[in-house]
């Protein structure tokens, strides 16, 4: 293992181009349903959580002086803050401000291709990155695994 992660894919991709064809298709008018206009309520209420909890874990790698973009080298094996209720908070932020984003365009397609995205996700970085952090903390790892879920 490197000092860093091998992704199959780069996190914001795996989850950024299912949020984008989703986008795209609902544009283009071949959504099977809209969405009311309710929803962008709770699209706000998920692109202000995500600011949150994003900021709160960017804070926490920052003052550990650990990796804070995928594919950075982790320093430190953090289990505070966020870290303490899901081992991948930044991901979950980020398919917290998809659905977010999907909710603000009234986006069904976005909505229904999130799990794609998730998906993507999961085999692209998340597998990958489980690798490293078990190879580079080894025990204390798979004992941080059997504490705190890989979401919530």
């Amino acid at each position: 293992m490197g000092d860093a992660p091998a992704y199959r894919i780069w996190p914001p991709v795996a989850l950024g181009v299912p949020l984008v064809v989703g986008l795209l298709l609902s544009a283009a008018d071949w959504g099977p349903v809209p969405l009311p206009a309710d929803v962008r309520i709770a699209g706000w209420v998920l692109i202000g959580l995500f600011g949150v909890w994003n900021g709160w874990a960017l804070v926490i790698m920052a003052h550990d002086r650990t990796g804070l973009l995928p594919g950075q080298t982790t320093r430190t094996l953090l289990e505070r803050g966020p870290f303490r209720i899901s081992r991948n908070p930044l991901y979950l932020g980020l398919i917290i401000l998809d659905l977010g984003i999907a909710l603000l365009a009234r986006a069904v397609w976005a909505v229904a291709l999130l799990p794609a995205g998730i998906l993507a996700l999961w085999w692209g970085a998340i597998r990958p990155e489980e690798r490293y952090l078990r190879s580079t903390f080894g025990a204390e790892y798979v004992a941080y695994q059997r504490r705190v879920h890989r979401w919530l």
